[in-house]
């Protein structure tokens, strides 16, 4: 069993603590989902537990972590560089104990994951995998493993439609407790029986956890629902407070009054007022007590703020890309024999696809053929790096002009998307990936681009951003276009899915494949 006793951790930088004074165990049958902001420390906690020496660089640890007689599978975010330049053959023996492969079970899992046992090859590096195939690869050598608890950051990043089905199949009947990261409501909401919610308030100044034995939907709303009374509690009884010392401070000043105007030729009067004075000082005291025990404010992190800018429309009949691909193919690789893509206006096209499909490499030609065409586009790439000097800062990363005005811009904008001033100048490389997938929305957005093309945009944001990033994509008034398996997202933002196989680009019913999950 993992036990979690008093778990700190600091970051050395700025001395900004991400979790502070966490106990919890992760029982058997126990399927717990980490949830909160974009760089609230979900990797860093359960890197804590697989890998506390990768952290030790940058992060203090303090508290205890059992994990005694446990064999630990652990899907990190993100491959090093190192894993990335080796082939998927030497990645996948450096993975595995040869001595006591289960041979069975290998091939089981290939069948159910959808993996080709030759992509396992010299031939291969690992970076020359799509993501999902990282990901499948990734998890079939923890799985081979035989661990008795997993660990799951992100596991859903990058597969496609059918192995997240799959994935939430595998999470609901797996034996062991798994403790995940996920950015995807509906994996949450159907695998998760208990929630873990990681939170920064007074702008991370002060972090809060929560512990719940619920579903994610039933956290959510009871969250909502305990935020609402909270604060309508708190309001009524500030009210109230506010008319009780409101008729004190008329009492008071009115006692105040006769006092200074009472004639010394009465001094029973005077006592009387005294007398009076004192009792009505002893009910301040009263109050001043009664201000303490007020109900409090609900503590809660705000959510991110996401606008487009409402000036943006492009005409409906404008063509926005014409593409005719025969075939489509990276190097000698045929991936489709033909791809004819057309995009109009303000239409919000999403492109769906088993892994290594070539989504990322349709996306790419998008792009050349918006650069032909002269349109103002804004790029999110599916490999954050492709775009970003590792050593630069969140705002040198958005900064055009350099101007006194456009600093002030970016770091008010940055502060919407709950960056801290401090984080707005750490490198990139010390960021979270949700936290660099705001970045590329924010230089979107600045850029004031009319054609956004995203390359699983929602993979690294939290749920609990989820729904401010599709209401904004959904009224942005230009052309969007899109790879993601992220199913409310699809559901919700796009005019037409279209799906990417061998033959071509065919549109799909997505509202068919939701009744289906």
């Amino acid at each position: 069993m993992l036990v979690i006793k008093n778990l700190t951790l600091v970051l050395k930088k700025d001395l900004r603590v991400l979790l502070e004074d966490f106990s919890f165990s992760l029982q058997p049958q126990m399927k717990a989902a980490l949830i909160g902001e974009e760089g609230n420390g979900k990797s860093a906690l359960l890197k804590a537990i697989a890998e506390p020496h990768s952290l030790s660089r940058y992060m203090d640890i303090q508290g205890a972590i059992i994990t005694a007689g446990e064999v630990v599978g652990y899907l990190p975010q993100v491959l090093p560089d190192s894993m990335l330049d080796l082939s998927t053959s030497r990645y996948f023996s450096s993975k595995v104990n040869w001595e006591d492969f289960d041979y069975p079970l290998f091939y089981r899992l290939l069948d159910e994951m959808g993996f080709p046992e030759d992509r396992i090859s010299e031939r291969i590096l690992m970076r020359q995998l799509s993501g999902g195939e990282k990901i499948k690869l990734q998890l079939l050598c923890e799985m081979l493993k035989r661990p008795t608890l997993l660990l799951l950051d992100e596991p859903s990043n990058d597969l496609d439609l059918e192995s997240v089905k799959w994935l939430e199949g595998f999470i609901q009947r797996v034996k062991m407790p798994v403790m995940f990261v996920s950015h995807d409501e509906l994996l949450l909401d159907r695998c998760a029986n208990t929630i873990i919610h990681l939170e920064q308030l007074m702008r991370k100044r002060k972090p809060q956890h929560t512990i719940a034995r619920l579903s994610y939907g039933e956290y959510v709303e009871n969250r909502e629902l305990r935020i609402d009374r909270q604060a309508r509690l708190a309001q009524k009884e500030r009210e109230e407070y506010e008319a009780k010392l409101e008729r004190y401070r008329k009492i008071y000043q009115r006692v105040r009054h006769e006092l200074r105007t009472v004639s010394r030729q009465a001094p029973s009067a005077g006592k009387n007022l005294k007398d009076k004075m004192h009792s009505v000082k002893a009910q301040g005291r009263r109050l001043e007590k009664e201000k303490e025990q007020l109900t409090k404010r609900p503590d809660f992190e705000e959510s991110i703020s996401v606008r487009f800018d409402g000036v943006i429309a492009i005409p409906r009949g404008k063509v926005v890309v014409d593409l005719q691909l025969e075939p489509l193919q990276v190097g000698e690789r045929v991936l489709s024999r033909g791809v004819h893509l057309r995009v109009l206006g303000q239409e919000k096209v999403c492109i769906v696809g088993a892994n290594g499909a070539g989504k990322t490499t349709l996306l790419r030609a998008v792009l050349l053929d918006l650069a032909e065409r002269g349109i103002n586009y804004g790029y999110m790439p599916q490999d954050y790096t492709e775009y970003m000097d590792p050593e630069q800062s969140a705002v040198e990363f958005l900064t055009r002009s350099g101007t006194k005005e456009e600093l002030t811009t970016i770091r008010t904008y940055l502060g919407s998307m709950n960056f801290t001033a401090q984080e707005m100048d750490h490198a990139l490389s010390e960021l979270s990936g949700g936290q660099r997938a705001k970045l590329y929305f924010s230089k979107m957005i600045l850029d004031r681009a009319e054609v956004l093309v995203l390359d699983e945009p929602t993979r690294n944001l939290s749920p609990l951003s989820g729904p401010e990033i599709r209401a904004a994509l959904k009224d942005f008034g230009g052309c969007i276009i899109a790879v993601s398996h992220d199913r409310k997202f699809i559901a919700e933002v796009f005019h037409e899915v279209l799906l990417l196989d061998e033959e071509g680009l065919h549109p799909v019913s997505f509202t068919h494949e939701l009744e289906d999950d």
